[in-house]
C-alpha cells in the first residue's frame, strides 16, 4: 500500500501566475526528461501495434486519396480497420493514464530532492489505479464531446481537467472528487488556467516541427505544467512512499 508522509521541506512552488507555473514546469521536466521520452517510446510502439493488428494506415490512406483526387466520395468512417483501431486505441489509452501519472510522480520526486527510480513511472498502477482510469475515461468523454462542438471549446473545457490527475496521485482522491476539485479551482482562477493550458499543449505538440519525431521529446511536457499548477493553486504535495511488501 502507499504511505503518505508529512510535507517535505525540499522543493520549489511557483506563483500563480502564467509565466512563473511555465518556467516551473520547465525545470521540473528537465529532470525526468529521460522518462518522459521513454513514456513516449511505449505510446508510440504500442500505436503501431495496433495499427498493424488492424491494418488501419491513416498515412496511406491520405496518400491514396492525393493521388486520386476524388475528394466527393471519400468517407473517413468507412477506412478500412478504422471501427477496430478507434476501439483498441481507445482501451489502450486507459491503460497508459496510469503512466502519465507515474510521470507526475517522478516530477514531484524530482522537485523534493528524492531519488528517482525506474519503477516509480508505473506507480499509477499500484496507487488508486481504477479512480484514474475512471477519470481518464470521464474526462476523454468530457473533451470529446467539446471536441465534436467544432473543436474550440475543447480549448475552454481543458483546463477545468488541468489538475485532474494530481489531484487522483497526491490525495488518492475518487475519479468524482478529482473532476470536482479540479472544476472548482479552475473556475476560480480560470484565467490563469486557460492560459497556462493553452501555453503547456503549445509547447507539448512543438516537437511535431521536427519531422514529427520530436513530438517524443515534448509531448510529455504537459504533465509537468499540470505538476506545477497543482503546486501553485493546492501547494506542494506530500511525497507519496510505496511499500512494496
Amino acid at each position: 500500500m502507499s504511505e503518505f508522509n508529512e510535507f517535505d521541506q525540499q522543493g520549489s512552488v511557483p506563483n500563480r501566475d502564467t509565466g512563473s507555473i511555465i518556467s516551473h514546469a520547465f525545470e521540473m521536466y528537465k529532470g525526468v526528461f529521460g522518462y518522459a521520452v521513454v513514456a513516449m517510446i511505449i505510446y508510440l510502439v504500442g500505436g503501431s501495434v495496433i495499427q498493424w493488428m488492424t491494418g488501419f494506415n491513416s498515412a496511406s490512406m491520405m496518400q491514396d486519396v492525393n493521388f486520386s483526387g476524388d475528394y466527393s466520395s471519400f468517407n473517413y468512417w468507412n477506412t478500412p480497420g478504422l471501427p477496430l483501431y478507434m476501439t483498441l486505441s481507445s482501451l489502450f489509452g486507459l491503460l497508459l493514464a496510469p503512466l502519465y501519472v507515474g510521470l507526475i510522480y517522478m516530477i514531484n520526486k524530482y522537485n523534493t530532492k528524492n531519488p528517482i527510480e525506474f519503477s516509480d513511472l508505473f506507480i499509477g498502477y499500484r496507487q488508486n489505479f481504477v479512480n484514474i482510469l475512471i477519470y481518464s475515461f470521464l474526462s476523454g468523454i468530457i473533451s470529446a464531446i467539446a471536441a465534436a462542438l467544432c473543436f474550440f471549446p475543447l480549448i475552454f473545457v481543458y483546463p477545468l481537467l488541468l489538475i485532474g490527475y494530481p489531484i487522483l496521485l497526491f490525495e488518492n482522491a475518487s475519479a468524482t472528487d478529482a473532476l470536482t476539485k479540479s472544476f472548482n479551482i479552475a473556475k476560480e482562477n480560470y484565467g490563469t488556467f486557460l492560459l497556462t493550458g493553452i501555453l503547456g499543449i503549445l509547447i507539448s505538440v512543438a516537437g511535431i516541427i521536427l519531422c514529427g519525431i520530436g513530438i517524443i521529446l515534448t509531448a510529455p511536457f504537459i504533465m509537468a505544467v499540470m505538476y506545477s499548477t497543482y503546486c501553485a493553486f493546492v501547494g506542494k504535495p506530500r511525497q507519496i512512499t510505496y511499500n512494496k511488501q
